[in-house]
């Protein structure tokens, strides 16, 4: 089994505590980049992260876009052959709110049961940081890294990465590697490192029924007029069959069916169904037959209403027939689906059920596109080779069923594989009260990180 450099080892070690209290400042600092309020906080952590990237050796530059900047930094050092990696993560973070529901305070981090609690512990400060201390054990032991590596770190991730393509794009040939690596993500379970292999992509829409032009007394009109609620239940009923499977015309027909051995490797992970709708206090689950519930939820299209609303939903009783009706609905999407094609066949799906005597327009809201890793090659071979030597164990292949826009933007645009391996743990809080990420998932995090950059290195090829 590979091992981790025993001088980065004991380097790693030696300023654990260090390693912490820099993590914890970072931690402190109120980064929302929702809140305007907030955007010198912002432009605070920024100048955080380009300070210490600059204190350990790289070339650092804080770049201004049309919303938060983005911290560049760059280290071109390594010997002549050996590849170029870019590291992106982000530094803001979520809104703590509700203030009330935290045991300690969320820009205060507190060391609590083996757990770092604050805001942006996992999600992304604590696994942005990990790599930058994995960096540094480099420099500081070696003088040098094994590779080349770009650091992007961006203040708008949480609120859609709007700029990222665009700064992308712009600074394509500056940007351009050999792979990129992110940790923004999960391990399977405890103990379980993981590499994750696939994202669902998005298709968001809103679907509006008109019907009379105002609300009706139902014991007048009903009977006589076309209801837009039932129509609009109508026409969500259709979109799927009584097994489950989703009934618009067309909508499988460019689904790229994941390879046999990686379906085949999920079904063998350590999945307590059972336990699972334990969880969710629900007695059955559903679905597209034929599929586990992780392949469910990792490799399969979904269409899913999210909201609807119509009519009278107050107290007591209103007779009233609704003049609109409106419902949320969103697609999940596998390779190789398009946004824009599932747009085109759900419209037409919906006009051709909806009744005569009601009005349905279909609003495109949000988009995104999938992916998928192929997990072959160099790059993945030295991933599962540094978790190994920093868990003790081979990675699993995982899967995430929901969407990371930015991870196709960087496939695309760079045309560079994408590492994903992620050092949070499921039910870490991220977007919600008492965040936390494991300390030892910290620890074992910088020194697998620090291990890859050796994986990495043309010798090892």
């Amino acid at each position: 089994m590979t091992a981790l450099d025993s001088a980065l080892a004991r380097w790693l070690d030696t300023h654990d505590q260090r390693l912490h209290d820099d993590l914890f400042a970072f931690l402190r600092i109120p980064s929302v980049s929702a809140r305007s309020d907030h955007t010198a906080d912002v432009a605070a952590a920024a100048a955080w992260l380009h300070g210490h990237l600059e204190r350990i050796g790289f070339t650092t530059e804080t770049i201004p876009t049309a919303g938060h900047p983005v911290v560049l930094a760059e280290w071109r050092g390594a010997p002549k052959g050996a590849p170029t990696v870019l590291v992106y993560g982000h530094y803001d973070v979520q809104p703590p709110e509700p203030l009330e529901l935290w045991t300690s305070s969320a820009f205060e981090p507190t060391l609590r049961d083996g757990n770092i609690y604050a805001r942006g512990s996992v999600d992304d400060k604590g696994q942005l940081w990990l790599h930058v201390a994995a960096l540094e054990a480099h420099l500081a032991t070696r003088g040098a890294l094994p590779v080349n590596v770009i650091v992007l770190a961006e203040g708008e991730e949480e609120v859609g990465s709007a700029h990222l393509a665009p700064f992308i794009e712009q600074h394509r040939e500056r940007l351009a590697c050999d792979a990129v690596v992110i940790s923004d993500s999960t391990m399977f379970a405890p103990g379980i490192p993981s590499i994750l292999s696939s994202l669902r992509g998005l298709a968001y829409f809103q679907i509006d029924v008109t019907g009379p032009n105002s609300d009706l007394h139902s014991g007048m009109y009903g009977g006589a007029v076309v209801n837009p609620a039932t129509a609009l239940a109508r026409i969500i009923a259709s979109f799927h069959d009584a097994d489950g499977r989703v009934a618009i015309p067309g909508f499988y027909d460019t689904v790229r069916p994941f390879p046999d051995h990686v379906r085949a490797g999920m079904r063998e992970l350590p999945f307590d169904e059972t336990d699972f709708m334990r969880h969710l206090d629900v007695a059955a689950l559903g679905g597209e037959p034929g599929y586990s519930t992780l392949e469910k939820l990792w490799t399969r299209p979904t269409c899913e209403v999210n909201g609807m609303l119509s009519g009278y939903t107050g107290e007591g009783a209103k007779t009233v027939l609704p003049g609109v009706s409106m419902a949320k609905v969103s697609c999940r999407l596998v390779p190789d689906q398009d946004p824009e094609t599932i747009r085109q066949l759900l419209e037409r799906h919906v006009r051709s059920v909806a009744p005569a005597g009601v009005r349905v327009t279909v609003t495109a809201l949000h988009g995104g596109h999938p992916w998928r890793a192929d997990l072959e090659g160099p790059l993945y071979d030295a991933a599962a080779r540094a978790l190994t030597a920093a868990f003790g164990r081979a990675p699993v292949i995982t899967g995430e069923g929901g969407s990371i826009p930015v991870v196709n933007d960087f496939a695309r645009l760079l045309n560079a594989p994408v590492l994903l391996v992620g050092f949070g743990l499921p039910g870490e809080n991220a977007h919600a009260p008492d965040e936390w990420i494991s300390q030892d998932n910290f620890r074992r995090g910088m020194r697998a990180i620090a291990a890859l950059w050796d994986e990495l290195a043309p010798s090892r090829a």
